[in-house]
């Protein structure tokens, strides 16, 4: 038996798996969030550490199966979190998260400060944006400088729940791409960025985390942690990595043509690549991915929370969702939403709001409002598609997150692409990959060395009943709907 754990912003999930991808048990536990005005999103991160545990051993509690099943144990993190330790080991300070725009400033600092968003590129394949990794850092050294002088050790939060896990401090090359100070063509840190921050000194350097390939053990759980989760110390680790590269997996996303779209509190699209994919405009993230591989990704952060906020704006529940597309034609009646309430990183608006425009006396309805929500949503999504695959358009899409559930979210994205939709069985995308790619580790280190195709293939299977095909005559409408969304879009900020 194998877990797979997914730590993401809103809660942990944790799946107990068997080699052929059968699910014998689930857990899960809510995380708090604390948010600033300022644009500040931060967690503490012992609320991963006991919603890990309540999450495993729930699962485990489904599954009934002895401590000694499980071989190993595989972490889904979310990624760019700031998580900052002293040299004995302690948190300094709630970690700063992936959607934290208060880093805005420093981020367009240090951008500036290394010659701008060519020389960026020119040096590690990616240009940082307000959300890196890197940026946190930068804000730690000119806005809290006694926290700054106190880092001995940086990790991602899934380095950190690995360290909590085995005592080891690495990273693995997915997660570590989002940080802004690792180099995505050779794989390795780029620490000449980081004297940016410390002035040359070489602290931040020397409190890098050691980088492990994605097929590999990191070590085994250590006493303390076994005891808090219910297993044994024989279970192993594997390096583990972001969610979007453990949703990649997790959703079969593991060779050349494949598309994931996820739509949860952000929203992603990533498609794999056996080479890098870089963009000097720096809107695709040209990711590694946790299989060998690369994976270009964009990320908007504005996705399910616009959607939920406006149920709840209407007095409705998610389902007012649903209801408000069936009711309703593609472009609502006009309306067009610019959906930035956390401000925006594809397009790099850290500091934008939201924003709605062409309403009337005679669109302005709470269904059209509720419609051009999540088509702004879409769009947004839609239009990192585009600059993934260009005019090529997908004939499949997985999706995932909590948008997959909705069948009329699932239509719409089969109108709009003309793709066809899967969604994976059950709802832990994250958890599946990270439970899939400890799997092929712990296969690695034993011997057997099968590809993780092959796994993912065997493992990932489809809940058949939320297949959607797209609607033709739609495609026309919402091709016209998009069109106004990006003329809107530049109107407003500039940007299409």
């Amino acid at each position: 038996m194998f877990i797979g754990v997914d730590c993401g912003t809103q809660g942990t999930k944790a799946l107990v798996i068997d080699r052929d991808g059968r699910v014998h048990g689930r857990g899960h536990a809510a995380h708090t969030l604390i948010e600033r005005d300022s644009g500040a999103r931060e967690q503490h991160p012992s609320i991963w550490v006991d919603a890990m545990v309540t999450a495993v051993r729930m699962a485990l509690r489904e599954a009934a199966v002895p401590a000694e099943a499980i071989r190993c144990l595989g972490i889904s993190g979310q990624q760019h979190g700031l998580v900052v330790l002293d040299d004995a080991g302690a948190v300094i300070r709630p970690a700063k998260l992936w959607n934290d725009t208060e880093t805005a400033p420093d981020n367009d600092r240090i951008v500036a400060a290394f010659g701008g968003p060519a020389a960026w590129f020119e040096k590690v394949g990616i240009i940082p944006l307000t959300g890196y990794t890197i940026s946190k850092l930068a804000f730690l050294a000119d806005r809290e400088p006694a926290n700054f002088a106190r880092i001995a050790h940086i990790l991602l939060p899934h380095d950190y729940l690995n360290h909590w896990l085995t005592g080891r401090f690495v990273a693995e090359y997915g997660d570590a791409s989002g940080t802004g100070f690792f180099d995505v063509r050779k794989r390795a840190w780029a620490p000449d960025v980081l004297s940016l921050i410390d002035g040359g000194s070489g602290r931040l350097a020397a409190a890098l985390p050691d980088l492990v390939a994605p097929d590999a053990v990191i070590g085994s759980l250590t006493a303390a942690a076994a005891a808090a989760l219910g297993l044994s110390t024989a279970c192993q680790v594997a390096a583990g990595g972001g969610d979007n590269m453990m949703g990649a997996i997790g959703t079969g996303n593991v060779r050349e043509g494949v598309v994931t779209m996820s739509l949860g509190t952000s929203a992603t699209v990533f498609s794999y690549s056996d080479t890098p994919v870089l963009d000097p405009g720096g809107a695709v993230a040209p990711f590694c991915s946790s299989t060998g591989g690369w994976l270009p990704l964009v990320c908007t952060m504005n996705a399910t929370n616009v959607t939920s906020g406006g149920a709840h704006l209407f007095g409705r529940d998610i389902a007012f969702v649903s209801e408000a597309l069936e009711a309703t034609a593609p472009g609502a009646g006009g309306i067009t939403m610019l959906p930035f309430l956390n401000g925006e990183r594809t397009p790099d608006l850290p500091t934008a709001r939201g924003s709605i425009l062409g309403l009337s006396a005679v669109n302005m309805t709470p269904d059209n409002l509720m419609r051009a929500m999540v088509e702004g949503v879409t769009f947004g999504v839609l239009a990192g598609l585009h600059r993934i695959r260009g005019d090529k358009a997908p004939e499949r899409v997985f999706m995932i997150g909590g948008g997959a559930r909705s069948k009329s979210w699932r239509q719409m994205v089969a109108d709009m692409t003309g793709a066809e939709i899967v969604v994976p069985a059950g709802d832990e995308a994250g958890c599946l990959g990270a439970a899939i790619q400890a799997i092929w580790a712990h296969g690695r280190a034993t011997g057997a060395g099968e590809d993780i195709a092959a796994i993912a293939d065997r493992c990932v299977t489809l809940d058949t009943d939320k297949t959607t095909i797209p609607a033709v005559s739609r495609k026309s409408a919402y091709d016209d709907a998009f069109r106004l969304y990006r003329a809107r879009l530049a109107q407003v900020h500039g940007v299409n």
